[in-house]
């Protein structure tokens, strides 16, 4: 069995780490370069990177900041934000990063997932999700949660594994920065749905809660952000609760 992982999130707004519930009331939090660094030497299994805004001002992400993090870390480091060509992702991963993650591009043009991963491997490519309950279907949502689309979450999860995906991250925008627990009823049927890791985002308020979805679920690494940022949880006070519980857990 695979080891789970724990993955920090540093949501960037304007070179800043922020954070905010349900995606909005955006808070300033930290610089991401010296919060990474803190991060790497506190044990993190990855660091995810998402500037949060590019796809919605139509722009590129904040490259100068992503060279930075990633010299500052010696961890796996997944990038997201903006990315709409094969050449966006190329210069994201030439800055540093060992993975992308494609949101409202993979939508918007969903060959990008398999050229992406045609070109830079299976491994490279994350899909990530940003899932909101909407008269009882799970709907997906582009632009930084901002615009609702026809697609449901499960379905495009298995057409984004079937283009090439080599993993997906599943962020509830219900949960999200309301510290009431993750998704488990969401995040069961994604990972019944594909055959690569799936990540849980979005809801972690205490460790209890990420007991619940390491217990209830098989995904493959727990994110978060508020819990960590604010130091309301350490990670290695996580990891050994997890492993006490007889969760597979990197050390």
């Amino acid at each position: 069995m695979l080891k789970r992982r724990i993955i920090p999130c540093l949501d960037v707004k304007d070179g800043r780490v922020v954070k905010g519930k349900q995606f909005q009331n955006i808070q300033d939090v930290d610089d991401p370069v010296a919060l990474a660094s803190f991060y790497a030497k506190e044990g993190a299994d990855e660091l995810v990177f998402y500037d949060i805004t590019a796809s919605h001002e139509k722009r590129n992400i904040i490259i100068d900041v992503v060279k930075k993090v990633s010299k500052s870390i010696h961890i796996p480091f997944t990038v997201g934000g903006g990315i709409q060509t094969i050449d966006d992702i190329a210069s994201i991963l030439l800055s540093g990063a060992d993975k992308v993650s494609l949101n409202s591009g993979a939508i918007r043009y969903p060959k990008l997932i398999q050229e992406g991963a045609r070109r830079f491997g299976n491994q490279c490519i994350v899909l990530s999700m940003d899932v909101k309950k909407v008269e009882g279907m799970y709907k997906v949502f582009l632009n930084g949660g901002r615009i609702e689309t026809e697609l449901e979450a499960i379905s495009w999860a298995k057409k984004a594994f079937e283009f090439g995906a080599g993993e997906i991250v599943v962020n509830s925008m219900d949960q999200d920065g309301m510290k009431q627990g993750f998704d488990i009823e969401l995040l069961k049927q994604i990972e019944d749905a594909v055959d690569v890791p799936v990540i849980a985002s979005g809801g972690a308020g205490s460790i209890k809660d990420f007991e619940e979805v390491a217990l209830k679920t098989n995904v493959d690494g727990y994110l978060a952000a508020s819990v960590f940022h604010y130091k309301e949880i350490s990670i290695q006070t996580l990891k050994n609760k997890l492993q006490e519980q007889g969760v597979p857990i990197r050390q």
